[in-house]
């Protein structure tokens, strides 16, 4: 089976490792660069934002870890603005801050809390957004970011992904788990954990499963976790090899890399793994799909013409065509949600990178530097991909956005982490 090969640079950063029974890995991020041009924005804290995780704290941490805001220091206002009506704008453009987001926190009578914020444009002195929510104190989290995705929309122009969620493996001396957490690396959860190996997660585009690859039958097994019971399903142990499982747009199938029949090659199968179907035929290895997000093609990684290269399959007409030529290895293909092409492995004189190619250009952009860089995901909203590295030996996580400009690395305390996964926007 050809090895995706993909680590590095962006960094979500510092692993800080709750332990609870078992050790679980907490991603923390540290960004190691940002954009060529960063938005300032004063996040002044919000009213009465004095519960244990700060509200206006994580907000200001998520858009600082976007590379693409600077965050601008809010205090000594007097008064401290909590409301758009509040806002004196000479206040925040002398400190030059385009931006200002207010808002306050006001405890209800069932326990749920009332969030409030406004977005205001300094520069126009005009409000550009405003929302209130209405949760218990368990939601505040989930809450900051969703006014970080609201603010990063806004500003931007891009859909923010910071409610998604990630998947990861990590291992400490010989225990695998498998993590999920929030897009930042805080409230890792375990969702299944083995003394062998743990590979491939993947989401379904609905967010309610999780397929991964575990050798804890002492051979290449594909799993279906479903995440809120906890329950899971042996989708496809065929004779021999069953790998590299990727899900169609619907959620409905998987494609995966099976063995049974000599050779690896691509199948289709149904997400309860009836129906299989046999996708490609060839003398070489076929692995690695992944789906368009029409779900009308599917890349793959192929050594069909001798070397690791990437190709296209047409789902309704099984025509397949080769896209990678630069390069005697290129592996781990993933399509961009907008269409317009896809991040792979690369190998470069001994070095293995994350790479973009346009599909209407053919230009190949690298956007990391590391040794040994793999297992590319792209964030829902195209704009960043996280990937797997190593430093000192050990398996780190990073991400780097499509442009390569900003880039962010995550670690965890005492353990190795790899084979990443983002999960979809939430509906």
């Amino acid at each position: 089976m050809i090895r995706s090969l993909s680590r590095a640079p962006w960094v979500l950063a510092l692993l800080c490792w709750l332990i609870a029974g078992l050790a679980r890995a907490q991603l923390t991020i540290e960004i190691v660069g940002g954009g060529a041009t960063t938005i300032p924005i004063a996040i002044v804290p919000f009213a009465s934002d004095a519960y244990p995780l700060s509200t206006t704290a994580v907000v200001s941490a998520d858009l600082a870890r976007s590379g693409l805001f600077k965050v601008v220091d809010a205090g000594g206002v007097v008064p401290r603005p909590s409301r758009a009506e509040e806002v004196r704008y000479g206040d925040w453009t002398s400190r030059g801050a385009d931006a200002v987001v207010v808002g306050s926190m006001t405890p209800q009578p069932d326990g749920r809390i009332e969030v409030r914020f406004a977005l205001l444009d300094t520069v126009k002195q005009g409000q550009l957004a405003a929302f209130t929510y209405v949760v218990p104190p368990t939601q505040l989290r989930a809450t900051a970011h969703r006014i970080a995705d609201a603010i990063y929309e806004k500003l931007t122009g891009d859909v923010g992904v910071f409610s998604t969620r990630i998947a990861y493996i990590a291992k400490q001396g010989p225990r695998y788990e498998l993590l999920v957490a929030e897009a930042d690396g805080f409230n890792p959860q375990s969702i299944v954990s083995s003394n062998e190996p743990l590979l491939s997660p993947v989401w379904s585009p609905d967010g309610t499963r999780i397929a991964y690859v575990s050798l804890e039958n002492k051979k290449p097994v594909v799993y279906v976790q479903t995440l809120s019971s906890g329950g899971r399903q042996v989708v496809a142990n065929f004779r021999g090899s069953n790998s590299a499982p990727a899900w169609s747009p619907d959620s409905s199938r998987l494609a995966v890399t099976l063995t049974k029949d000599g050779g690896s090659q691509l199948y289709l199968i149904n997400a309860d793994g009836s129906g299989v179907q046999r996708l490609t035929s060839s003398a070489g290895i076929d692995t690695e799909a992944n789906f368009a997000a029409d779900g009308r093609s599917i890349l793959f990684t192929s050594d069909r013409g001798g070397s690791p290269q990437i190709y296209r399959l047409t789902v309704g007409s099984g025509a397949i065509e080769r896209m990678t030529y630069d390069g005697s290895y290129n592996v781990s293909p993933r399509n961009l949600p907008d269409g317009r092409g896809f991040v792979f492995v690369r190998r470069d004189g001994g070095r293995f990178n994350i790479a973009l190619q346009d599909f209407a250009t053919r230009q190949v952009q690298v956007l990391t530097q590391g040794s040994l860089d793999e297992s590319p995901s792209v964030a829902p909203n195209g704009k960043l991909i996280i990937y797997a590295s190593e430093t000192g030996g050990r398996g780190i996580l990073a991400a780097v956005s499509s442009d390569g400009r900003v880039k962010q690395r995550l670690t965890a305390a005492a353990s190795d982490v790899r084979e990443p996964a983002w999960g979809p926007l939430l509906k």
